[in-house]
């Protein structure tokens, strides 16, 4: 039986994990987050608060486990909150990986035997966007206070005794339970239903990545104890006017509604990269990893809001 931790566990692609995980029965799967518990479905795992800027709780939650696999999905995302407010941000994305790393190597000392693997999320913002898309082998080159410190993170794993992965992401969309944040799809196809007009940057690329592929991806790095950098994001390289006429398409929405900007215009206190994306040739053949096309994610998320009534 393999015990995974996550942390995380509330955020959307900890929830994907979760759900993912709870019914292998190969897998104790012990879910993390700060506060209460906040997944629908509470069977077929354990959850426990976990406050993962304190180097003493990290202690005695991941002592009392001693998990095979910790895959970290806690994080502080919000790109402009990162730059305003700069301790709260080094508080979650880098001294929170450096307790993990510091626990899991101090029980590792203590037990030889036991030999943790580290799987921590990264993205594709530490890039500075000035091409793309990029493989593993890419020079990072931070744009943004959020993308300095999802770096500095990624450096604690890389010089850690751990064995360790990292797996970049990119533009990340999904449903998380209860409806409670909203994503690119959601927003395009909400606001042109309600006939609102829509202004939408066609100078920033991506590869949009559904969260249950990301989830995949992670689980996949589990399973095969793989270690090093992995890519792990959709297939399609899209500017975001393209991901909103695509969501626009696939509803038959009016597209004229959807007004082509540049980033320039968008006053935004983080700098974000405008080309990025990842060619996910690595993943494929060293994991088998498979992500749905755009269009498939759209159909995906569909099937999702009908089977919960939205």
């Amino acid at each position: 039986m393999q015990k995974i931790l996550i942390t995380g566990s509330n955020g959307l692609l900890g929830q994907k994990l979760v759900y993912k995980l709870k019914d292998k029965t190969n897998v104790q799967c012990i879910a993390t987050a700060r506060g209460e518990n906040r997944l629908v479905n509470t069977s077929g795992y354990e959850y426990t608060e976990l406050e993962i800027t304190s180097y003493d709780i990290v202690d005695d939650v991941f002592t009392k486990y001693k998990p095979d696999v910790v895959i970290n999905t806690a994080a502080m995302t919000n790109v402009d909150a990162c730059e305003t407010e700069k301790e709260a941000c080094w508080l979650l994305n880098v001294t929170s990986v450096q307790n993990q790393v510091s626990v899991l190597e101090k029980l590792s000392e203590k037990d030889p035997a036991y030999k943790p693997h580290f799987i921590h999320l990264s993205t594709d913002f530490i890039f500075d966007g000035t091409h793309g898309p990029l493989d593993e082998n890419e020079i990072p080159n931070p744009l943004s206070y959020y993308a300095e410190s999802k770096l500095a993170a990624e450096k604690i794993v890389q010089v850690s005794s751990l064995h360790w992965a990292i797996a970049r992401t990119v533009l990340v969309y999904g449903i998380v339970d209860n409806m409670s944040r909203s994503n690119i799809v959601l927003w395009v196809k909400q606001n042109l239903e309600q006939g609102k007009t829509i202004n939408v940057v066609d100078d920033q690329y991506r590869t949009p990545t559904l969260a249950e592929d990301l989830a995949d991806g992670c689980i996949l790095i589990a399973e095969k104890k793989a270690s090093g950098i992995y890519n792990i994001s959709g297939k399609d390289f899209l500017n975001i006017l393209e991901v909103a006429h695509l969501v626009a398409d696939y509803y038959k929405l009016d597209k004229s509604l959807i007004k082509p900007s540049k980033s320039a215009d968008i006053k935004q206190p983080a700098k974000r990269p405008p080309i990025t994306g990842f060619i996910i040739d690595k993943a494929k053949r060293d994991l088998g990893y498979n992500p749905h096309s755009f269009t498939e994610g759209i159909k995906f998320l569909e099937e999702q809001l009908k089977s919960m009534g939205v």
